[in-house]
């Protein structure tokens, strides 16, 4: 799923424009005001949702973030767009010098924006991609009605080897564009000639990622777990031992480059 945020005056209006623009679903998130968040009527509990008939849902709660709420709309659609969260880890628009964490483009109104650039813009951007994301993707594939098993490898960002280190606080993953993509491509490739291996994915994460949180994933569709316990574990060591992917670590004393490639 591509994201895009935008902040400033009229952005919610300039996510409704650019949301006919994008050959996909699209999902729009809004942020509201703290006194707008409050569930009206939950009965003590954390979250009320509404369903009617057709499909259509409202939901209110107090236990859910925004990068929960993307790794859960990943799954289901093609874009997401924010408006007015200048915090956000993502690509941001900014209307009228209006501050953000991660600025990728500056626009003096909402008018006057170009929605066709930034569908470009957009589709460019690395996708915000989870585990689920990749089982949903496996499970839609044409060879699912063969396959007897889905295997899957995370890896994440590990604070600590051992007692005695200090704290990892992030990692930051960069690679070289389209090599990297192409290599894990070719790799996949091979892998699905083996017998019995039906489809292998692979996502990577670039830029900052927290102690914690998700890098890598492999996903294998199989006919049976064998071949899919053995491939995920052969996906996930090719790629990285392979894949042009370069890591700079930073812990609580000291930030330094890994590599290990």
């Amino acid at each position: 799923m591509h994201v895009l945020g935008i902040v400033g005056a009229g952005a919610t209006a300039l996510c409704d424009r650019l949301a006919a623009q994008l050959d996909g679903r699209v999902a729009t998130v809004e942020s509201l005001p703290e006194s707008a968040t409050e569930p009206e009527s939950t009965d003590g509990v954390a979250a009320a949702y509404g369903l009617s008939p057709d499909g259509n849902w409202v939901g209110t709660g107090d236990d859910r973030g925004l990068d929960s709420l993307l790794d859960d709309l990943s799954a289901a659609y093609d874009y997401a767009l924010l408006s007015g969260f200048p915090d956000a880890r993502v690509p941001t628009l900014a209307l009228a010098g209006a501050d953000a964490a991660n600025v990728i483009a500056e626009a003096e109104t909402a008018e006057s924006a170009d929605v066709a650039s930034l569908a470009a813009e957009i589709d460019s951007r690395e996708p915000h991609v989870t585990l689920e994301t990749l089982v949903k993707r496996a499970k839609a594939d044409p060879l699912e009605v063969y396959a007897g098993a889905i295997a899957t490898f995370t890896g994440r960002v590990r604070a600590k080897e051992s007692e005695g280190d200090d704290p990892t606080l992030s990692l930051e993953f960069e690679k070289y564009d389209g090599v990297a993509e192409s290599k894990m491509a070719a790799i996949s490739e091979e892998l699905e000639e083996r017998d019995g291996v039906l489809r292998v994915l692979m996502h990577h994460r670039v830029g900052v990622v927290g102690d914690g949180e998700d890098i890598v994933f492999v996903v294998v569709l199989a006919g049976h777990r064998r071949e899919a316990f053995r491939t995920v574990e052969d996906g996930i060591d090719r790629l990285k031992d392979e894949v042009p992917i370069f890591k700079k670590e930073t812990t609580t004393d000291e930030e330094f480059w890994v590599h290990d490639r």
